[in-house]
C-alpha cells in the first residue's frame, strides 16, 4: 500500500538520482480542457530542498505546461521505477515558471552541470504532498542513453530562429491559454 510522506528524505533523493525519466502531469481549470502529460529524461531535475523540485523546460512544440501553471499553478511530477525494486513516487505541488530574467534563474541553473542549450524555462515546484506506492505493475526496462535530437535540433537553429519559433509555437496552449509573451519568447535563446 502507498503511504504520504512528510517530505522529500535522503532516501527519496538518492532514489530520484537514479531515475532516467519522470512525467509531468497539468490541467486547466475548465473541465472542458485538455489534460497534459509530459515525459521528462536526461539530467534534468533536481531536489533544491525538502519540499522543492526544479527541472529543466526546454523549447517545445508546445507550451501546456507553462499555461496550466499559469491559470491555476497546480502540478503533478511522477517517477516509477523501472530497475532495480518496484517503486513508484508522486509529487504534488504548485509550479512556477522561472525565466531567464527572472532574479532566481541563474542560481537554479548552477545546480545542473554543462550548458543550458534548448532550455525556455526552469519549472520550479513547491511540492506540498509527498506519496509513494508499490510500482508492482512497472515493467522492467533497460536504459541505454539519453536521445540526442533535441540537442542536435537547437544545434542547427541560431538565436533568431529559436525566438522566433518559440514566440510562434508556445504562446498559447491547445485551449488557448495564454503560454509565453511575445516578449517573454525574445528571452529565449541556446545557452551554450
Amino acid at each position: 500500500m502507498g503511504s504520504v510522506l512528510p517530505k522529500i528524505d535522503d532516501k527519496i533523493r538518492a532514489w530520484i538520482s537514479r531515475q532516467h525519466v519522470f512525467f509531468v502531469s497539468t490541467a486547466p481549470l475548465s473541465g472542458a480542457g485538455h489534460i497534459n502529460c509530459s515525459p521528462k529524461g536526461g539530467d534534468s531535475l533536481r531536489v533544491v530542498d525538502d519540499h522543492t523540485l526544479i527541472y529543466l523546460d526546454n523549447v517545445g512544440s508546445g507550451a501546456e505546461t507553462i499555461a496550466h501553471i499559469r491559470e491555476n499553478s497546480r502540478i503533478l511530477i511522477m517517477m516509477c521505477a523501472f530497475q532495480g525494486p518496484p517503486k513508484i513516487y508522486r509529487f504534488h505541488g504548485r509550479g512556477e515558471v522561472v525565466l531567464s530574467t527572472n532574479s532566481d534563474f541563474a542560481s537554479l541553473a548552477a545546480m545542473f552541470e554543462g550548458d543550458l542549450m534548448g532550455v525556455r524555462s526552469i519549472i520550479r515546484v513547491h511540492v506540498d504532498r509527498v506519496s509513494d506506492s508499490c510500482g508492482y505493475g512497472v515493467p522492467l526496462m533497460d536504459y541505454r542513453e539519453d536521445r540526442k535530437a533535441m540537442r542536435k535540433w537547437t544545434e542547427q537553429k541560431d538565436q533568431r530562429e529559436i525566438k522566433a519559433y518559440v514566440g510562434k509555437k508556445n504562446a498559447v496552449s491547445i485551449d488557448g491559454l495564454a503560454a509565453l509573451t511575445a516578449d517573454e519568447a525574445k528571452t529565449v535563446s541556446p545557452v551554450r
